[in-house]
């Protein structure tokens, strides 16, 4: 299996949003984990030889809970300032599936906080994928408002890794 096929399996993986996925043959063995694997505690897993291709599965999507109106006052306050000002962000997202890395090693501090300035082209963390630890370079600039993803914790293909602010 080349790196494109694999590419093209975490698309339909992403796109059938698939809690868990693993398969096996003689000189390869893929797991992945998504983002809805800790929503769901049910696991939805797909085993298949890399000579059969995995038919489509379509997993039970759970309705989108409405944002319900509540008598106290301080939630809905808390929810209309927390919504205006994530939208005014950008985002840093992973270009791959892996583990996610805040600092280069155990030892080192994070390469970014919360409120430090980060530059179009710096290195923000790695993400590690089948043994290879890539650098993950900021596409945009700003501050860092926010990170999304908590240390060593599994990402996926396009998860957003960090929040910034470009007036920062």
């Amino acid at each position: 299996m080349n790196l494109k096929e694999i590419q093209d399996l975490l698309k339909q993986i992403n796109k059938l949003e698939l809690a868990e996925f693993k398969m096996k043959t003689n000189d390869l063995e893929l797991s992945v984990r998504t983002k809805h694997y800790e929503k769901n505690k049910t696991q939805n897993i797909i085993s298949a030889p890399i000579s059969t291709p995995a038919a489509p599965v379509q997993t039970p999507a759970a309705p989108a809970a409405p944002a319900a109106a509540s008598d106290k006052p301080a939630a809905p306050e808390k929810v209309e300032e927390a919504a205006p000002d994530e939208s005014n962000y950008l985002e840093v997202r992973s270009p791959i599936v892996g583990t996610f890395y805040r600092s280069p090693s155990p030892d080192k501090p994070p390469f970014f906080k919360v409120g430090d300035a980060v530059k179009q082209g710096d290195v923000v963390c790695i993400v590690e994928a089948m043994k290879l630890f890539n650098e993950i370079e900021s596409e945009v600039s700003g501050k860092v408002v926010k990170v999304m993803v908590e240390d060593a914790q599994p990402v996926e293909y396009d998860q957003v890794l960090f929040l910034v602010d470009p007036k920062g």
